[in-house]
């Protein structure tokens, strides 16, 4: 009897530890693609003021680490630095491309980043959360891409 019952909990045990992997790699592969800026804590100014006419992007690209995106005016690339849910932009060596820009908007959006440490992903997927610490400091959209 005794062996019966260590043998069905061990067998619990190894059906907990599977699932348990395949829920962390659910998150990090709904991470990839692009997302949408929507909220940024800071500035003054309203996220409109800041971004009056694009608002900034991230896009994940998991597979060959990189991550690529616009902040509101230029476009920057750089290397992804993931560990779970830690993010590391400062290690990115973030390159971007040089047109004037107009307002804070730009510069709100890429010292902020250099922040983050982590981040979460809503249960249904649509949402991304960069955090610093225990503050949620970005928000973005899932944007969905069209293939043509």
């Amino acid at each position: 009897m005794k062996t019966i019952v260590l043998t069905f909990a061990i067998l619990c045990m190894t059906f907990t530890s599977c699932n348990s992997t395949k829920s962390v790699s659910k998150t990090t592969a709904t991470l990839e693609g692009t997302w949408q800026l929507n909220y940024i804590t800071g500035p003054r100014i309203a996220f409109d003021g800041l971004y009056p006419n694009k608002k900034p992007t991230i896009n994940f690209d998991l597979k060959s680490s990189k991550i690529s995106g616009n902040n509101g005016c230029n476009q920057y690339f750089g290397a992804l630095f993931l560990d779970g849910n830690k993010i590391n932009f400062k290690e990115s060596k973030i390159g971007m491309t040089m047109m004037a820009c107009q307002g804070e908007g730009e510069t709100t959006y890429m010292k902020t980043l250099e922040k983050i440490d982590s981040y979460s992903i809503s249960e249904d997927g649509k949402t991304l959360n960069f955090i610093m610490g225990d503050i949620a400091m970005m928000r973005f959209e899932k944007v969905d891409t069209v293939v043509k």
